[in-house]
């Protein structure tokens, strides 16, 4: 959402970039031609009333809300304000997914409203063809009222990051392959398959593993690599770094190992750093990415022998016979998903 308020601003438009609340790491990445506003809301559930204020002092010509309880709380506040900004809601993954683990009472009434809630948005988009589809089907919408957005991705600054210095002693020369997974560390990553994978994958050659991100999981995920032996000159989880660009440039090899995603980011972002990869065909996003496999292996969700076996013969490929990924990263630049965004939002600039 940075990435697109930034390109349309770029563009000339005005452009608010409004939170709940102001925090995370990515803000520090917003252009100073994006204005912050801070609902200073907490929960999002609680910028109901603060963001029917916004939209009435405001007035804006359009909004983009971005995953179901902030679009639900979107299209009720646009009404309680009363105004006629055109409501564009954006689903970032499959929704059907998302549901079976939603928790509480709130987050299931959200999602069983949804059928009825989003009839009355002015667009509805996805960030993949699988999503669109599992959309359509679970809220009753017909498909086409839903359009497919691949999310922006800014490949001159990807490329421009990837090549800053990084001091991990893992990469220097002589050392062993060092495979990268990208992602929250929860249940929908499935780092335990890849931890078991690379743990196959360990016996018969030298490697080593990298996990960047954080999460709720942290603490059970050192504790299955310690059980299957794996020491911490074989795994690492540095947790959130602010260029992993740095990391996937130099890397032999890109993991995504999850059992859902919408359209995963960090898989393109690997390719258009020129990683080689391997992911899960999860629903959804990889099969598309990958072109049913033409640009890296599909293995099958919880699959661990297949994950290792995929690993392996990439890692035994010589780099010069697999597919130059960054040729396919290039069908995500930005200038495509931005064009996509204006023409859905219908906004005119001035």
């Amino acid at each position: 959402m940075v990435t697109l308020a930034n390109a349309i601003s770029a563009r000339g438009y005005v452009v608010d970039m409004v939170v709940a609340t102001a925090c995370g790491p990515y803000l520090k990445e917003l252009s100073p031609a994006v204005r912050l506003v801070d609902l200073k809301a907490g929960r999002v559930i609680n910028a109901l009333l603060p963001l029917a204020r916004y939209l009435r002092e405001e007035r804006p010509e359009a909004m983009l809300s971005a995953m179901s309880h902030a679009n639900t709380v979107a299209l009720v506040a646009r009404k309680l304000a009363g105004v006629s900004t055109r409501v564009v809601v954006s689903e970032r993954g499959t929704i059907s997914g998302e549901y079976k683990i939603a928790q509480g009472l709130v987050a299931k009434l959200v999602f069983k409203l949804l059928p009825f809630i989003y009839r009355r948005a002015d667009g509805i988009c996805t960030v993949s063809e699988g999503a669109s589809l599992d959309l359509a089907k679970f809220a009753r919408i017909p498909a086409h009222r839903i359009n497919t957005i691949y999310n922006p991705f800014d490949l001159n600054s990807i490329e421009g990051k990837a090549l800053q210095p990084l001091a991990h002693p893992w990469f220097s020369v002589g050392q062993p392959p060092v495979i990268i997974a990208i992602g929250r560390l929860n249940e929908a990553k499935d780092f335990p398959v890849l931890i078991r994978a690379f743990s196959r994958l360990r016996k018969s050659r030298p490697a080593r593993l990298i996990i960047l991100g954080e999460g709720e999981l942290r603490a059970a995920l050192e504790e299955q690599a310690a059980e299957c032996g794996l020491s911490q000159d074989e795994v690492q989880m540095p947790g959130f770094v602010d260029n992993p660009y740095a990391y996937l440039a130099r890397c032999a090899l890109f993991v995504l190992s999850s059992r859902r995603e919408g359209l995963p980011g960090s898989l393109i972002e690997a390719m258009a750093c020129g990683a080689p990869v391997v992911s899960t065909d999860c629903p959804s996003g990889p099969v598309e990415i990958l072109e049913k496999g033409r640009w890296g292996p599909l293995v099958s969700v919880g699959d661990e022998q297949g994950l290792a076996e995929a690993m392996a013969a990439m890692l035994d490929t010589p780099r010069g016979l697999l597919p130059d990924v960054r040729q396919r990263a290039k069908d995500f630049e930005q200038e495509r998903a931005v064009e996509a965004y204006l023409n859905i939002l219908r906004v005119q600039c001035q």
